[in-house]
């Protein structure tokens, strides 16, 4: 067995035994959470110990949900499946990746789609992150349910408070705030403009 699956599997067992602690809570059902989030880096650290010099968590990755770009920064939400089939979301940016929830293996795509409204509907909340920082210049998705993105933006954007950022990205979108045409049609035509 080449080294790098070797060592892949190894944090993959070890994500494993984590996530049988991960806890159910009513107001996430069917996905369970940690109670803070995971940081990635350090279960790789305590799987792998002096082995993990080198080691790239990309190669756990099974699937990106979303990514979102601004001028200078960039964040994504993204997918692990263990071997049991269980679904561990994670988020990265700049500074760290962390788990944030798991999905049942017999969920389906209905899970990623739960825990992006859970995430965009709390602004992360639910699972101990915030989100902030306005509309992003650009976005890629793996799903591809336009209306579903849409809705997840205009949940996040106006829990967050952001509703003028759209403006800005796209300036000629006239806004309901200033008795124009509704939120959500700006939130499509901002996302025809910036989807990937």
């Amino acid at each position: 067995m080449p080294a790098s699956r070797h060592l892949r599997l190894r944090v993959l067992e070890a994500l494993d035994q984590r996530v049988k602690q991960f806890r159910t809570r009513e107001d996430l059902y069917p996905l369970r959470a940690p109670r803070e989030p995971l940081v990635l880096e350090e279960v790789i650290l305590h799987a792998l110990n002096d082995d993990q010099v080198g080691f790239d968590h990309a190669a756990l990755r099974s699937r990106t949900l979303l990514t979102l770009d601004w001028d200078d920064a960039r964040w994504e939400a993204w997918v692990i499946t263990l071997p049991s089939r269980v679904k561990l979301y994670c988020d990265s940016d700049a500074h760290e990746t962390r788990i944030l929830a798991s999905g049942g293996p017999n969920a389906g795509t209905e899970s990623d789609r739960l825990f992006l409204g859970l995430l965009s509907e709390s602004a992360g909340e639910e699972f101990g992150i915030e989100m902030a920082g306005g509309a992003p210049t650009r976005v890629a998705s793996s799903l591809d349910d336009r209306e579903f993105l849409v809705d997840f933006f205009v949940n996040l954007f106006e829990v967050t408070h952001a509703e003028d950022s759209v403006r800005i990205v796209l300036p000629e979108a006239e806004s309901a705030l200033d008795g124009g045409i509704d939120f959500r049609h700006d939130v499509e035509r901002w996302l025809r403009t910036v989807m990937r």
